[in-house]
């Protein structure tokens, strides 16, 4: 279906507008169609993508183009799809340091061009949204001088329930503690790379914990894990696969478990990463991950997790903060992607 409007939701702290609508107006020249109306909505720091979104809607558009990073990506699909079904087609122009949904869909990185393209020849395929709720950890105000409190009281927030779509995992660990210790100026210069400069660190912080977890509305388990990734897609930066059973429109969500506690168990997960669920699979046309004592894939529509104490949580690539609780649900097709 030819698209007769079209709107661009644009984080103006990734690219100008002036590139971003050369890139636009390049594409429209080369397609071989009648010219779509294009309107133009910008994020904020307040608003990620939300608001804009909806202003989208509002005007009658109906493909909505994400072009930003991963938040932008997050927020534009989190309007589209949060009711269950697609409001609208959804878009991507990858302008971030993962474009995380972009890599797993193959949509062209670091080329604006070539991405709305995309989104002019390519016919619409369903895409799952996931949406987490979680329980955001109290958090001691730093503004406030711990001299002026009253004896015996820490001037902290009550925890705080939050919700949120996403397109490509959530998950506390390794994976989120990179996230929080990478440097931004270091990402702005290197790009993904920056990630793999933190991922030692988060590693060697990595702290087995014991935690609920309950798969499928069941009774919940007792876990001992240092990371628990809950994606609906599987590939990160780099090309690196976590999740190979994960697909974007299957109407499940995909679990990692990692164990590692010592060097041995580590080198039981990189063989699981390499060999198992890699060379193996690819040789053996497998069709399901291996697991193994200190890795453990899983598939669940609904996930239930509770925390012994505050973990850091990424949603997408983004740091959210520390959570105590979270569920994860997935809407299958709740989204239509270009």
């Amino acid at each position: 279906m030819v698209a007769q409007r079209i709107g661009i939701v644009w984080n103006p702290s990734k690219v100008s507008e002036r590139e971003l609508r050369t890139a636009w107006d390049d594409a429209v020249t080369q397609f071989d169609g009648p010219r779509p109306d294009a309107s133009w909505f910008e994020t904020s720091p307040d608003d990620a993508g939300l608001g804009a979104t909806a202003a989208a809607l509002a005007r009658g558009c109906d493909v909505v183009v994400a072009a930003g990073g991963d938040g932008t990506v997050r927020a534009v699909a989190e309007a589209l799809g949060d009711s269950g079904s697609p409001a609208a087609d959804l878009g991507v122009v990858p302008l971030g340091t993962g474009n995380l949904l972009a890599r797993n869909l193959s949509i062209p990185l670091g080329d604006p061009r070539a991405a709305f393209t995309r989104v002019l020849t390519h016919e619409a395929t369903p895409l799952d949204l996931g949406r987490v709720q979680f329980t955001l950890a109290n958090t001691k105000d730093a503004d406030v001088d711990p001299a002026a409190e009253p004896d015996g009281v820490k001037n902290e927030t009550p925890p705080v329930e939050l919700q949120h779509g996403f397109v490509v995992m959530v998950g506390f660990g390794i994976d989120a503690q990179m996230i929080v210790e990478t440097d931004d100026e270091l990402k702005a210069k290197a790009g993904w790379l920056a990630y793999v400069e933190s991922l030692g660190r988060a590693a060697s912080g990595a702290e087995v914990v014991e935690f609920s977890l309950a798969l499928d509305g069941e009774a919940p388990q007792t876990e001992h894990a240092h990371t628990l990734l809950i994606a609906n897609c599987g590939s990160i930066q780099g090309g690196v696969t976590l999740l190979p059973d994960a697909r974007p429109d299957d109407g499940r969500l995909d679990l990692l478990v990692l164990r590692a506690a010592d060097a041995g168990a580590w080198l039981d997960t990189m063989r699981n990463f390499v060999w198992h669920n890699g060379l193996k699979r690819m040789f053996t046309q497998s069709t399901a991950a291996e697991s193994t004592e200190s890795t453990e894939h899983l598939q669940a529509r609904r996930v239930s997790v509770v925390l012994p104490e505050a973990r850091a949580f990424e949603i997408d690539g983004d740091d959210i903060g520390e959570v105590t609780a979270f569920t994860v649900e997935v809407l299958p097709e709740a989204l239509r992607v270009r």
